[in-house]
């Protein structure tokens, strides 16, 4: 007797592109996700182009940098600014954008769309971008010069001493690009996942916004290191370092 079971008739799976939405209901996941993505563009994006801007002034000399960073390290507060807007943003963002890049799953060799590289290329530009902070914060900040002491005399001569070593300059360029990239697509991710791009089209053309940002940041950042590297050293005054 013939079995009138019918065979399971499989289907091909159909996986959409594009961003999961941020989606309410989640609990505190939600919350913390949508922290994490707005400190990643306020303050942390803000700052960013601020740091790279007022490290354009290496190309105006010596004491145009160090002018620029005794404006900084002068402001009313600086204490609280640098912790509230700097040092706390950076320190949630890392942290939970390590358990983000803990938990997540990718599946680029699976599904290698675009979507998918670029995701990854996230997670790992994060890694690379708070690793670069986390020595540019200590050498700047914590050790050598003090800039919040008054050694902002000795900012421009404290990174021309460092840029004097190859590697430090190549670990400086792959940050810079690292950070570049990594706020550039995340400030696309944030505004997809946000609702201010809504639709392919839309997400297309902001997609060629934020390429050409990350492309201008990076020009920044080299521009900056360039203007370090090409001053003589006669022109640079000696000071020691801890």
């Amino acid at each position: 007797m013939a079995s009138t079971a019918s065979p399971i008739e499989s289907s091909p799976r159909t996986v959409r592109k594009g961003v999961a939405p941020l989606r309410a209901g989640e609990g505190n996941s939600f919350v913390l996700r949508r922290l994490h993505s707005l400190t990643g563009i306020v303050p942390i994006g803000a700052f960013l182009l601020e740091h790279l801007i007022s490290n354009s002034e290496s190309m105006h000399g010596v004491q145009a940098y160090n002018d620029q960073v005794k404006f900084l390290t002068s402001l009313p507060f600086v204490h609280v600014l640098e912790w509230v807007f700097i040092f706390i943003p950076l320190l949630y963002h890392g942290l939970y954008g390590l358990y983000i890049w803990y938990r997540g799953d990718s599946n680029v060799s699976d599904y290698p769309w675009t979507g998918n590289w670029l995701y990854t290329s996230q997670r790992w530009t994060g890694i690379i971008t708070l690793l670069y902070i986390a020595y540019h914060v200590y050498d700047m900040r914590f050790s050598g010069v003090h800039l919040m002491g008054g050694g902002y005399n000795a900012a421009f001569s404290k990174v021309w001493f460092d840029f004097q070593h190859t590697s430090l300059v190549a670990f400086a360029v792959v940050g810079i690009v690292a950070a570049s990239w990594h706020f550039s697509y995340g400030l696309w991710l944030f505004a997809a996942k946000w609702g201010f791009t809504v639709g392919e089209n839309a997400r297309r053309k902001f997609g060629y916004v934020c390429l050409a940002l990350a492309i201008a940041l990076v020009g920044m950042g080299l521009y900056s290191i360039a203007g370090f590297i090409k001053t003589p050293a006669d022109q640079v005054p000696y000071v020691e370092h801890d």
